[in-house]
């Protein structure tokens, strides 16, 4: 991956890093992480948890969703100051999967399926609001 090269030149770059850095090592900032990858977890073994693996188009778009809302929120502990607009993908998914049961072709919207995805798919939403809010932050209140 290369970089442009005036970004590397900003006069505030590195004030920007170490202003990342700090974000990410809070106590706070690392519960969200966990329980995202918790979350995303969960949602992709969801159809064999909560019962609903017969409805093989929601199953696989749960692995799926699941697996891609675990990458996503797992990068930005380790690279915040380069994947914090990522936390908007991990709003999205957890949009997505709320709403899936009814979107997806056939009749997926069983109470299970709806129960666990809005449920799992509202914790994975306020889970990625919270980690656009801590990019947002004040710099003095870090």
């Amino acid at each position: 991956m290369t970089t442009h090269p005036r970004i590397e030149q900003h006069p505030d770059l590195a004030e920007m890093r170490t202003r990342f850095e700090r974000v990410t090592s809070t106590p706070r900032a690392q519960a969200v992480e966990t329980l995202a990858l918790i979350t995303g977890l969960y949602l992709a073994a969801s159809p064999w948890i909560a019962g609903f693996s017969g409805l093989g188009p929601l199953a696989v778009n749960n692995l799926i969703t699941g697996l891609a809302f675990c990458v996503c929120m797992s990068g930005l502990g380790s690279a915040y100051e380069r994947t914090h607009a990522m936390a908007w993908t991990a709003v999205a998914l957890g949009a997505w999967t709320i709403i899936a049961p009814w979107v997806i072709a056939g009749e997926m919207d069983t109470t299970r399926s709806v129960v666990s995805n809005v449920i799992a798919g509202g914790v994975a939403l306020c889970l990625g609001l919270a980690m656009v809010a801590m990019a947002g932050r004040d710099r003095d209140t870090v």
